[in-house]
């Protein structure tokens, strides 16, 4: 029901990678699909889709939850967001 978009200097692979670690560390979901740009994470707290693609420089990276804007899964979505650096050297801040 909520959609969230983010470029980032993060290759397609890296975030991929970090969003599964990070979503599945903070909240009781588990990954149930996968492939080379995407990951379905899915538990108690709801569903997300993770899509990343690469464009020259910049990954653009979307979520798709299957929840209201104010649950805890949207919550962690965003933050994983504002985790992502927008440009290479960007110091991310945990």
């Amino acid at each position: 029901m909520a959609n969230y978009e983010r470029l980032t200097a993060t290759p397609t692979a890296e975030v991929l990678r970090v969003a599964e670690e990070f979503l599945t560390s903070r909240i009781p979901i588990r990954r149930v699909a996968a492939d080379s740009h995407s990951v379905v994470l899915e538990g108690g707290d709801g569903r997300v889709v993770i899509h990343a693609h690469r464009h020259g420089m910049e990954t653009a990276v979307t979520a798709e939850t299957d929840q209201l804007r104010t649950s805890r899964l949207d919550n962690e979505v965003q933050h994983l967001f504002n985790q992502l650096p927008y440009q290479p050297g960007d110091v991310v801040a945990r």
